[in-house]
């Protein structure tokens, strides 16, 4: 970059046109307009707009039932395709809802209550035509978990299932909270690179925690960190069970066959999402047949027959629980609203339709409050069953009731079958699940892209596996939350040049081939001005300023006569800013150097009135565009004198 070659646009200052200050608006109208942009960006109360009342509450029952919408329409073959899925789901959504209430530490009869009821409230709720809703291993560690540390599930089973159904209610209450009250940006502080690293480090621990099942151990550590699984699995080598050990490891190994199979070869997809129910009737078969259960191969046992008892009073609401119940519910339950928005919103990108999170938020929220009422813990969109039902050629939501009905017809006449299935084999259904989530190709794309992404996920990995769960939830939320810090705190600021033959202006760094405009600095601000950053951006403006003036003096060039500041990428700013732009002018003016605005937003110019500040700068320092201020300025260094200010301060300085 130089300046050598820089030759000034034409300029006819007289006419160049000003900056316009917005006319005023009243407070409340200021305000209503906040409250929308911030609570209604989507602007859901536009359909209602000029509408009688009776259109009104059919549009509103559409809007909270969105099955009213779209069944009208339904046909026969989306019947066809949605029955198809819905049984290909079914299939998966038995074994894994068993499977994870056991991770959980409630009574395995749970995880098909689970899969009853709430994918009917979901199929008349949710705006999502793929996702399939049931139990997801994550939330059923954090309740074993959380609720753990407080309760044993061993020793006083009947509290912790109450305070399963609790936390869930809780999780419900908070999910339809925040989508009712349009607070669905909260879930958003949960950045793609922390679900991750949280997701990848909770399979670990749950894929450790299944050891206890692979190796038949009666006695297991209700810790999840690795030290101590590692501790409690090397302990008692003296326990191991090879019958367990060659069961477990004969069925992982069919399990992760039939995915490799089915993603080698899409239209086999149902191999793999058969596999599990397939992997539970053998193993059962093998166990009824060879009496295993009598050599230390542990089974499943009775399974109660019937549809979920109520459980409304079930619900505890008194200390010192209910502070457990609430913190659980709390956490599972942004959780569950992250996998299962993120997971719904990437099927419907595949499809080309839209879905409405604050929507899909009360939607969840009344599926876990109907849930804790009846017998089930907390249930969400998990992705693996959900790309089941996208693979199965599902239409509409109508999957979910085919497959809550399948689950109807296994509890009322089923589940006796399942006496027989053996512990192991679930263990190994859930290390097969779990390993899908360990997305190392996602870790290795963030390390490419963003290195300090990459931290975020590998710290959230590291406190989930090597301290807890909920710390390692923790830790990935506040490095997130000071990368955000960061980014309000410390905004960028660069240099900006003049592309040749133009009269744009771009980053020197970026554009090599940029000119510099003798005796102007050109700095653009590339963040809204608050109180977080304005004292950093007075420390960096000066530094600008110095480094110019050093680098113009040891060449020998024009000296600087005027800073102009870019405030295109300033979206608003405050009284701090405010502050910060006055004091940077007075150091520019004992400096004999003029400051310059260019671009300034309506926002910005209406504080920037209001704050008398415009008078004190001066209108005519205030242009449209960069281009504009240039010219301005290259008008008052060829046509007027130097300023006495800037030799003035030149003399001191030599002095």
């Amino acid at each position: 970059m130089g300046n050598a070659d820089y030759v000034y646009p034409s300029t006819n200052v007289e006419r160049t046109p000003r900056v316009v200050i917005p006319p005023p608006q009243s407070s409340m109208k200021s305000l209503k307009y906040n409250l929308k942009e911030t609570f209604f960006p989507d602007d859901p109360l536009r359909q209602f707009k000029n509408q009688t009342t009776s259109r009104r509450f059919v549009l509103g029952l559409k809007y909270f039932f969105p099955i009213f919408d779209w069944a009208p329409s339904y046909t026969l073959d989306f019947l066809k395709s949605d029955f198809i899925a819905g049984i290909t789901i079914a299939s998966l959504a038995i074994p894994q809802g068993i499977s994870y209430a056991k991770l959980a530490n409630l009574p395995p009869i749970l995880g098909l209550y689970s899969s009853f009821i709430p994918p009917l409230v979901y199929a008349m709720m949710g705006s999502s035509r793929d996702l399939a809703v049931g139990t997801v291993a994550v939330a059923s560690l954090l309740t074993a978990s959380m609720l753990g540390n407080v309760v044993n599930a061993n020793e006083n089973p009947k509290l912790y299932l109450h305070l399963a159904f609790t936390a869930t209610f809780v999780a419900g209450v908070f999910q339809a909270s925040l989508g009712l009250l349009r607070l669905g940006f909260i879930v958003d502080f949960l950045s793609h690179a922390t679900i991750i690293g949280f997701m990848a480090g909770a399979a670990t621990v749950v894929i450790m925690q299944q050891l206890k099942g692979i190796l038949g151990l009666n006695h297991f550590t209700h810790s999840t960190d690795l030290v101590s699984v590692m501790r409690s699995v090397f302990t008692q080598t003296h326990q191991w069970r090879w019958e367990s050990a060659v069961l477990g490891f004969g069925f992982l190994f069919f399990l992760l066959t039939t995915r490799y199979f089915s993603k080698r070869k899409p239209k086999y997809f149902w191999v793999s999402a058969m596999a599990p129910l397939t992997s539970v009737i053998l193993g059962s078969l093998l166990v009824y047949l060879t009496h295993a259960e009598k050599h230390g191969v542990q089974v499943i046992g009775n399974l109660k027959k019937g549809l979920n008892p109520l459980s409304f009073t079930d619900l505890v609401f008194v200390s010192p629980y209910l502070t457990t119940a609430i913190k659980t519910g709390i956490i599972t339950g942004v959780i569950a609203l992250a996998e299962g928005i993120a997971v719904g919103r990437s099927f419907a990108m595949f499809k080309n339709y839209h879905i409405d999170g604050n929507k899909e938020m009360i939607a969840f929220g009344t599926m876990n409050i109907v849930g804790s009422c009846t017998s089930c813990y907390l249930t969400t969109g998990p992705f693996s069953r959900s790309a089941v039902n996208y693979n199965a050629g599902c239409k509409t939501a109508v999957s979910n009731i085919v497959m809550a009905l399948a689950v109807m017809v296994t509890l009322l006449f089923l589940t006796p079958l399942f006496h027989y299935t053996p512990l192991v084999v679930l263990s190994s259904i859930i290390i097969s699940a779990m390993l899908g989530l360990l997305d190392y190709e996602a870790a290795i794309h963030l390390w490419t892209v963003d290195k300090f992404d990459f931290i975020v996920c590998i710290s959230a990995y590291a406190g989930v596996v090597f301290a807890s769960v909920e710390i390692g939830l923790v830790i990935a939320v506040a490095i997130s939350l000071l990368r955000l810090l960061l980014f309000v705190a410390r905004p960028k600021t660069f240099i900006l040049g003049n592309i040749p033959n133009s009269m744009i202006y771009r980053n020197v760094e970026q554009y090599l081939n940029t000119s510099s405009v003798p005796g102007v600095l050109i700095l653009e601000i590339d963040a809204p001005i608050y109180f977080a950053n304005s004292g950093y951006l007075r420390e960096r403006i000066a530094r600008w300023v110095d480094d110019e003036e050093d680098k113009l003096k040891s060449s020998g060039e024009t000296s600087l006569q005027y800073v102009i500041l870019n405030m295109g990428a300033v979206g608003n700013i405050d009284t701090s800013g405010i502050s910060m732009l006055e004091e940077v002018k007075k150091v520019m003016d004992r400096r004999g150097l003029k400051l310059v605005l260019a671009n300034p937003g309506a926002e910005v110019m209406k504080k920037l009135n209001k704050s008398k500040f415009i008078e004190k700068i001066g209108q005519e320092w205030i242009h449209l565009t960069v281009g504009e201020a240039v010219e301005a300025c290259d008008f008052m260094l060829h046509r007027c004198s130097p300023s006495p200010l800037k030799e003035e301060s030149e003399a001191y300085n030599k002095v």
